[in-house]
């Protein structure tokens, strides 16, 4: 059995491993670091138990946009499982209507023309303008994509069609928590991360600068030294 405090990374939607690879390179020396890709579940619920099942009794939960969200189900069904929390590019707010009409619309998109059919689209909805310049980071974007393919899409659209808002769950937290976002998050903006973090006495909040919404591969230094920081400061 490791003695390595354990982390739980959680992934976004429509990403895999990869969306944590540089954290998890700079990290797995001190810390017991495992991830966590949703493909088989299409509930918050199930979600949540594929990491509550694989984890030790007590464990860090990172989770960026929708594995933030699986964390909120976390706090409502197993609280006191959780020793730290780091909530990245994500928010407790949950969908208005025209969100959920988006999330609709690319299931429709997906069903017709398959994973291939939306990924064109998500650099430019996700990235900071200027990132789009980028080949290999507008690459592995969609790669991580197709990685999940058209039913982890379908299933993870399902789970996040049914969320609800998660910030009377977040006060009840009373665990060293790291609130960090991109200056730049189109659709998780600094706002709702500032709400998230009053949410939660003593409550740290990171801004990454020149960022937009997926931070772990926009601006993997900046991330991972914030990251490493805060976990040796509250080990």
């Amino acid at each position: 059995m490791s003695t390595r405090p354990a982390l739980a990374f959680a992934c976004a939607h429509l990403s895999d491993e990869r969306l944590y690879a540089h954290q998890i390179a700079a990290l797995q020396a001190d810390y017991d670091c495992r991830v966590f890709v949703f493909r088989e579940h299409d509930s918050m619920a199930g979600m949540a138990q594929q990491v509550l099942s694989a984890m030790p009794q007590r464990f860090t939960w990172i989770g960026l946009s929708l594995g933030g969200y699986v964390a909120f189900e976390a706090i409502r069904c197993a609280r006191p499982r959780l020793e730290r929390l780091v909530l990245i590019d994500t928010t407790a707010v949950a969908d208005h209507p025209a969100r959920r009409q988006g999330r609709l619309r690319d299931i429709e998109t997906v069903r017709q023309g398959g994973i291939e059919a939306l990924v064109p689209e998500l650099p430019a909805r996700w990235l900071w303008p200027e990132h789009l310049q980028d080949a290999a980071l507008t690459a592995l974007v969609g790669s991580m994509a197709r990685s999940v393919g058209a039913q982890g899409q379908f299933k993870q659209q399902t789970a996040m069609l049914g969320r609800p808002d998660s910030h009377a769950d977040l006060k009840q937290v009373r665990v060293p928590t790291l609130v960090m976002c991109g200056r730049q998050d189109p659709v998780t903006p600094l706002a709702d991360h500032e709400a998230m973090a009053a949410c939660v006495p003593g409550a740290q909040l990171q801004v990454i600068e020149r960022c937009g919404h997926l931070s772990t591969i926009e601006q993997p230094e900046a991330v991972t030294s914030e990251l490493a920081r805060w976990l040796k400061s509250t080990d």
